[in-house]
This record gives C-alpha cells, structure tokens and sequence, in this order.
C-alpha cells in the first residue's frame, strides 16, 4: 500500500515540474505539456514522470528534447524543493496515451454505431 508520505511526494514533484514546464513553454508557442502522473519509487531513487504532449504530433520529438535535458530539468526542480525534500529522484519521463487511445475508442465506437 502507498503510503501518505510518498503521494504528498509525488503531489509535490508533479506541481513542480508542470510550474517548471510551463514556463518553458510559455517561450515555445503552440506546445502544450502538462505532468499527468508521477510515481515515485518507495526507497525516493527514481520517479516515472508522465507527461501529456500537445500536439500529440511532436510528441516523440519534444519527449526526446526532455530526455536530453533531464539533468537540467532535476537540477531546477532541485532548486524548488531543496528545502522539502533531501534526496531529488532521478527522473524518468514517458508519454502520457490515455487520451489519445481514449480517442481511438471513440472514433471506433462512432465507427460501429448503427445508422438510422
């Protein structure tokens, strides 16, 4: 069972990290990122980081320009919650689907329907 310590944790690095995207791509117009899920490992060591791309388009190609600069983006978020936490997890990020599969179960119901 998670714990309550671990969820204010991930709670914390997530609000951090959407504030620290945000003004990233408050320089970039067009480009919409937001941090959708972190799940922080028990022992504080790495943090699976979730994120939700618009457009989804771009997305393979901004989640690589954030993979390249996650020293950097650790090391802001660092600065945030020096004095929260002790140890920064190394951070991992992913691409956030579930919308866009939600999207896909909708244009194959819609597919399906029949017509009167």
């Amino acid at each position: 069972m998670e714990s309550t310590r671990l969820s204010k944790i991930e709670r914390l690095i997530q609000k951090e990290l959407s504030e620290i995207f945000r003004l990233e791509t408050a320089k970039t117009h067009g480009v919409l990122i937001s941090v959708s899920t972190v799940h922080v490992a028990a022992d504080l060591s790495t943090a699976r980081v979730y994120l939700s791309i618009f457009p989804s388009g771009n997305g393979k190609k901004i989640l690589d320009n954030i993979k390249a600069n996650t020293k950097t983006i650790r090391f802001n978020l660092g600065q945030k919650v020096r004095f929260q936490l002790r140890k920064i997890p190394e951070l991992n990020f992913f691409i956030d689907d579930s919308l866009d599969y939600i999207d896909h179960i909708d244009d194959l119901l819609k597919k399906d329907e029949p017509k009167e």
